[in-house]
């Protein structure tokens, strides 16, 4: 929990910035927060059952990558950081966010936090 929360945070920071330069104006930090939040929650309870159906629950994690289960899981992960961000933010002026600043927000997320993970190790 502790670390999803702190990956939570990390993902936050990222989104925020990329829907102000795509809302052109601050969206609510504390909303993207809240959105990334359940999105880790429900990343990682995802990624953790496909670990524990593929057997490969502890490390290293390089046949888990092959998995086109664990492949399918982060599409519908994506897809649902996708809705979550459009459905809970606000904009500045009080309406939502375009679904397509959700897109690329939770497409930077992904990219940035796929190369951390394989560049510091994780697979």
């Amino acid at each position: 929990m502790l670390y999803s929360s702190i990956g939570a945070l990390f993902c936050a920071l990222i989104a925020w910035v990329v829907l102000r330069w795509c809302e052109q104006g601050p969206p609510v930090f504390n909303r993207v927060y809240l959105a990334c939040l359940l999105w880790t929650l429900l990343g990682v309870l995802m990624v953790a059952g496909v670990a524990i159906h593929e057997g490969n629950a502890r490390p290293p994690y390089g046949a888990l990558l092959g998995s086109s289960l664990l492949r399918l899981v982060l599409v519908i992960d994506m897809l649902v950081g996708v809705v979550l961000l459009w459905r809970l933010i606000p904009r500045y002026d009080q309406r939502r966010i375009r679904p397509t600043s959700a897109c690329l927000a939770v497409a930077v997320v992904m990219a940035i936090v796929f190369g951390v993970a394989t560049s510091i190790g994780l697979t």
